[in-house]
């Protein structure tokens, strides 16, 4: 029976990264390596439909959207940023310091975990597991440029890893890509910011051989944040902050829209809610989301989840908890 589990959970896990994939990009393209890259990070971001590459407050959940998010940090941060979805178990540890002569530096490592399959003998005996696994080893820098102007880069490393306990070769295959990113404030105009980011820049991840070699998926994405003003005069200490974003390949033949809005009380209590849309109803991280945030002078706390996707369909709901200590 943990043999049939086991198998069933591999299977659906190449399934929702297969849709994932399908869903990120047209039809008819070569396949890309590592579409677990384009899995959503951070309860705050899943909450406002993944449209946050024009936010300067992104802390060190920028850094998985917009590396020029955290350019303005003023203090410290510890944050782990965890999420379970039918694919599997993902959680990212980062620390974040910003220096006032130098920018701002990030150092995180993120691992997706899928589980693990039995591996068996000629009679059908278990005799060991396969653990599968993706690592991400990323290193952020962004700093301000001048008044309104910030900018971003982050390095990765890239790996996914097959590691088998007995009875078969363990294997796996790294490549390193780089996110760039910047944003510009337009409160001189109107109270806006506008940004841009292209991630997942790199060499083709390759497994066995050369041949084999799949590209990464490459993204650029281009967003606006408004805060709406004048919300004091309909409920006192409250904030409102509207978010829209596209994302497409580098050609920007078919951009994807996402929108997301987020309401604050005393910058303590928040209410989120967001919408990816995507061409298929497959996908792991389409359709609406909603989130919560409460906060404290040291930690952010988020909530967030999807209410459509391939981990809702199979009847697990995903869910993203992102805590953050700030000192």
């Amino acid at each position: 029976m943990r043999r049939r589990r086991s198998k069933a959970r591999a299977a659906i896990a190449l399934l929702s990264l297969v849709a994932t994939t399908a869903s990120a990009q047209p039809s008819g393209l070569t396949t890309e390596g590592a579409p677990f890259l384009l899995l959503p990070i951070g309860a705050r971001a899943v909450g406002m439909g993944q449209a946050l590459v024009a936010d300067p407050e992104g802390g060190t959940e920028a850094l998985w959207w917009n590396p020029a998010g955290l350019a303005r940090s003023e203090r410290r941060e510890v944050a782990v940023h965890h999420y379970e979805t039918i694919i599997g178990t993902g959680d990212v540890v980062s620390i974040l310091i910003p220096s006032s002569l130098l920018g701002v530096f990030s150092i995180s490592l993120y691992a997706l975990d899928f589980g693990d399959s039995p591996v068996v003998d000629s009679l059908g005996t278990e005799i060991g597991s396969l653990l599968t696994r993706n690592v991400v080893y990323a290193a952020t820098y962004g700093t301000p440029i001048g008044g309104r102007m910030s900018a971003g880069i982050t390095f990765k490393i890239v790996q996914l890893r097959f590691d088998c306990t007995a009875g078969c070769p363990s294997f796996s295959g790294t490549t390193s890509a780089l996110d760039v990113g910047a944003q510009y404030d337009l409160g001189f105009l109107v109270p806006m910011s506008v940004g841009v980011a292209v991630r997942n820049v790199g060499a083709p991840l390759q497994v066995n051989d050369s041949d084999q070699a799949d590209p990464l998926p490459t993204r650029i994405q281009i967003g606006v944040l408004y805060r709406v003003p004048g919300m004091d005069r309909y409920a006192p200490e409250t904030e409102l902050k509207l978010t829209g974003d596209v994302v497409d390949r580098l050609s920007m033949e078919s951009p994807a829209p996402r929108v997301g809005a987020e309401l604050s009380w005393r910058r303590r209590a928040h209410l989120r809610g967001g919408y990816v849309f995507e061409s298929a109803r497959s996908a792991e991280s389409a359709g609406p989301s909603m989130g919560l945030g409460l906060a404290t002078s040291n930690l952010r706390l988020d909530i967030a989840t999807i209410f459509e996707g391939f981990s809702t369909d199979a009847g697990k709901r995903p869910t993203y908890v992102s805590l953050r200590y700030l000192f």
